[in-house]
């Protein structure tokens, strides 16, 4: 078991640095928008390359941060229901919805998101507006999204099974237990 805690804490460092580092794909989106909104009403000149730009980081964005998300347990779910139950009871909860939903559903869009990434890379796929992008960066954020999510998901079944088994303080993960950004120390969550 102690193998899997150490893939988990791989995993968990993976999607931590891409989920930090979506901050710049909002920010960039933001810069393009507001950039091409002030061309647009000052030389009324536009481009429909500056609009989808903006949509492809957005896409990066909030797909490239799902795993972290789930990492730091900041994903929906119903909070007033599950906070009347045990840390015990959630974590077999979560378990369940991990293996039962959060992992197939990661398995479909892995599928369905791959055979469209596929076709738009073989067909070079562009866009129908006129200035438009090729579309496959667009298409290869779902199953990379997907991907990074799947192996959260796996990182929190680890974690949620050594919970149960006393082996881990608390089955989820806050932003607030983790160590420095940069810093190495280990996750507070996990006993030795």
């Amino acid at each position: 078991m102690q193998a899997l805690v150490k893939i988990s804490q791989g995993i968990d460092v993976l999607n931590r640095w891409i989920g930090r580092g979506t901050i710049w794909f909002i920010l960039a989106s933001v810069l393009i928008s507001a950039g091409n909104a002030v061309i647009r009403k000052t030389f009324d000149i536009s481009s429909n390359a500056w609009l989808e730009v903006q949509w492809y980081l957005f896409a990066a964005a909030f797909l490239g941060a799902a795993g972290y998300v789930l990492q730091v347990d900041e994903h929906v779910r119903i909070d007033a229901v599950a906070q009347r139950f045990s840390a015990r009871h959630r974590a077999w909860i979560d378990l369940v919805a991990l293996v039962f939903f959060v992992l197939p559903f990661c398995a479909l869009m892995l599928d369905l998101g791959g055979n469209y990434f596929w076709q738009a890379w073989v067909s070079g796929e562009a866009s129908y507006n006129a200035g438009g992008l090729i579309r496959w960066p667009v298409a290869l954020t779902i199953p990379v999204g997907f991907a990074l999510l799947a192996l959260q998901a796996i990182s929190e079944i680890i974690k949620r099974i050594e919970f149960l088994r006393g082996r881990r303080a608390q089955s989820t993960t806050r932003e607030t237990d983790l160590p420095e950004f940069m810093g190495s120390a280990p996750e507070p969550g996990a006993r030795p």
